[in-house]
């Protein structure tokens, strides 16, 4: 079967690799894609956003299967527009992805059906927020309430800290997203992410993961789209699982189906380990990335035949698989970010890197000038992802590869993995 992969990042990378080893697999088409997927798919130069365009590539290439790897396409609808087409879609409908659309609907959602969370309270006037968090204490979180790139989270520390987060956000720091805040209590613990097939009330447990948010090591800094990644987390146990699946990921896709919005696909629920037991704090509803970096390489099932399987076009008795070693990814990022940053620098022989390493280099924010060159655009740029019987043999792979990436404009965390 012909297969498009929408978007152009490192996940999009991790699933076109994953699917192109799939026998079932005939052509695989990218849109955009960049040039680490070139290697796997004939990339289409197309917006991920556009859904008209895609469609009609779709008719044009005889394109029967669509993942959707970024979450603005799924809450824009794509997976929708595409089944009103008759096209199979890999991704919830925009109904169901406004659990990662609005974080208000997924807070009210979570108390609706008893999921554990964080308190919190929605917000669009400035003193009443404030007084919240007068009430509340000086530490706290404050939350754009739409889309932002995985930035629109603030953890802050002091008062102080916290109105001028809210003074910003509700003067269009990430504009209409942050029309609406929402402010939750700080909560404490190890983070675990957990990612799991739905398909209506049927649930179905794939991997676990640990994200580095916070740009700098020690976990300082702003919040980004994460800087590095491990699989499985190393929390993960065969209770804590079960209790995840049985007191969050069940009540979820039950809970969505009450509502009228039954979710098919990807679930990734972001918990906090707290003393209470596991919390949500946020949901989101595809892959991650950098997650799929160093989930999807220890998958050893067909990831065409799990898709397939969950678009009702395959025997509900496929397997789930995955090698019982550990996988590690170290972002690489341009300087500044998930601020400002210089874009089209030059990484320097990231092919010959490729070739003498046993890690592999995802593409998460590059492209290609007419020399051939490989251009720095993203904010975040390349994830380097190593696979071993232990993290630590993982981790010292990893970052022997990202040392001899020759790009002076890159910079990354050096505590990923190290635990």
């Amino acid at each position: 079967m012909n297969v498009l992969i929408v978007g152009g990042g490192g996940r999009e990378h991790a699933l076109a690799k994953a699917i192109s080893t799939s026998i079932k697999c005939t052509r695989l088409y990218a849109a955009p894609g960049n040039p680490g997927i070139s290697k796997f798919a004939t990339c289409i130069e197309l917006s991920s956003e556009n859904n008209e365009a895609i469609i009609q590539e779709c008719k044009r290439f005889n394109i029967e299967l669509v993942v959707i790897g970024p979450e603005v396409p799924l809450v824009e609808g794509l997976a929708d527009a595409l089944r009103a087409s008759n096209i199979l879609a890999f991704g919830p409908s925009a109904a169901a992805a406004e659990l990662e659309g609005s974080k208000y609907f997924a807070r009210d959602f979570c108390k609706r059906y008893d999921i554990p969370q964080p308190e919190f309270s929605r917000f669009t006037d400035n003193q009443k927020a404030k007084k919240y968090v007068d009430e509340m204490g000086s530490e706290c979180v404050v939350k754009a309430d739409g889309l932002a790139a995985g930035k629109g989270v603030v953890v802050c520390k002091t008062k102080k800290q916290a109105f001028d987060t809210i003074d910003m956000m509700l003067s269009g720091g990430f504009g209409a997203a942050s029309d609406t805040i929402i402010v939750e209590e700080c909560i404490s613990g190890a983070e675990l992410s957990a990612f799991a097939l739905i398909d209506s009330e049927e649930v179905i447990w794939l991997a676990s993961a640990r994200d580095h948010k916070r740009a700098f090591n020690g976990d300082e800094g702003p919040n980004t789209g994460g800087m590095g990644a491990v699989s499985p987390s190393p929390d993960e146990t065969n209770k804590l699982r079960e209790h995840i699946i049985e007191k969050i990921l069940n009540p979820v896709a039950k809970g969505m189906v009450l509502d009228g919005k039954p979710y098919t696909g990807i679930l990734y629920a972001g918990l906090m380990l707290t003393d209470a037991g596991p919390k949500v704090i946020e949901f989101n509803c595809r892959f991650g990335d950098p997650e799929a970096q160093v989930i999807l390489p220890r998958l050893e099932s067909d990831l065409l035949d799990l898709i397939l399987l969950h678009c009702n076009q395959a025997q509900k008795d496929a397997v789930i698989k995955f090698s019982n070693d550990v996988a590690i990814t170290v972002v690489m990022a341009n300087k500044g970010y998930p601020g400002s940053y210089e874009p089209n620098s030059i990484i320097k022989d990231i092919d010959l890197v490729s070739l003498n390493t046993d890690c592999f280099i995802y593409h998460s924010g590059t492209t290609m000038n007419q020399k051939g060159e490989i251009i720095a655009k993203g904010g975040r740029v390349l994830s380097v992802t190593a696979k071993a019987k232990s993290y630590q043999k993982a981790r010292l792979e990893a970052y022997e590869t990202v040392s001899k990436i020759n790009w002076e404009n890159g910079f990354y965390r050096t505590d990923i993995a190290d635990f």
